[in-house]
């Protein structure tokens, strides 16, 4: 974990934000290429239903999406439907996501994790991993280490 005044970089695909630092949009953006931007917000997500909603909405999810946590993870790993060569979710108020049901929280966290791995690989020589799936995580102040440490935790959790 890479931890700076305003952001702490969890991964090359996860990063923990705060409304109104100074991170500079390059760290968080591909170089080149064709980029969806995804907004989502926390506060409209405070449990299971209204994350798969929000994210089917805002994700144009396919007819087949089937409303499980299986069926979210597959659509996060996809995305093949966007038309972009980088994808980059943004989810505000990150703190309030899932904040009625911790246990769904952790499977979601977890969710976003994985497909960021997923759409993640390695550039050679430069031994430099580099993602096709950014989740900026973007919290208040006072939540940002909290839900970095949680995220670290939530990782190294089993699939459920």
């Amino acid at each position: 974990m890479k931890e700076e005044t305003s952001a702490i970089h969890i991964a090359p695909w996860m990063h923990v934000i705060t409304p109104g630092g100074s991170v500079p949009v390059d760290e968080l953006l591909p170089a080149s290429g064709s980029v969806y931007v995804a907004r989502l917000n926390g506060q409209e997500m405070p449990d299971e239903v209204s994350a798969f909603h929000h994210f089917s909405e805002v994700l144009k999810f396919p007819d087949y999406f089937g409303w499980n946590w299986n069926a979210f993870y597959d659509c996060v790993r996809d995305l093949n439907w966007l038309s972009a060569e980088y994808r980059i979710l943004v989810i505000e108020s990150a703190e309030s996501a899932l904040s009625e049901d911790s246990e769904a929280r952790g499977i979601f966290f977890g969710c976003l994790w994985r497909a960021g791995q997923r759409w993640s690989y390695t550039k050679r020589p430069e031994g430099v991993t580099l993602t096709k799936l950014s989740v900026i995580l973007s919290c208040d102040k006072d939540s940002v280490s909290t839900l970095a440490n949680q995220l670290e935790e939530w990782q190294e959790q089993p699939n459920w």
